[in-house]
C-alpha cells in the first residue's frame, strides 16, 4: 500500500513539474511575447480595442519582455539594459523630387 501510494505520488509531481516547466518555458517566451505584442497591435488597429487598453496591454507586455531578457543576461533587477547605436547598420535614404512649375 505504501508503494502504491509512493508510486502514485511521484507520478504525479512528475506531470506536474512537467506543466509547470511548460508553463514557465511559454510565458518566458520572447517569441510568443512578440507575437502578443503583434496580436495586440492588429486589434488596436482594427478598432476592437481602445487607446487606454492598448496602452495598459502593451506596458504590460513591453515590462514582462524586459524582464524575461534581464533574466536571461542574468542583469540584476533595476539595472537598466545598455544601449548602443552602430551607425553603420542604420542607415537612411531621402529621395526628394518636385512636381509642377518651378519658380526662378
Amino acid at each position: 500500500m505504501i508503494l502504491l501510494d509512493t508510486l502514485l505520488i511521484g507520478g504525479i509531481r512528475f506531470v506536474l513539474d512537467k506543466i509547470a516547466t511548460a508553463v514557465d518555458r511559454e510565458l518566458n517566451d520572447e517569441g510568443s511575447l512578440r507575437e502578443e505584442l503583434l496580436a495586440l497591435q492588429m486589434r488596436y488597429e482594427l478598432g476592437e480595442i481602445e487607446d487606454e487598453e492598448y496602452a495598459a496591454a502593451e506596458s504590460g507586455l513591453l515590462d514582462r519582455l524586459r524582464e524575461v531578457r534581464r533574466l536571461r543576461t542574468g542583469q540584476a533587477a533595476g539595472e537598466e539594459e545598455p544601449l548602443s547605436f552602430d551607425p553603420s547598420r542604420h542607415t537612411v535614404g531621402v529621395e526628394v523630387t518636385f512636381a509642377g512649375e518651378e519658380e526662378p
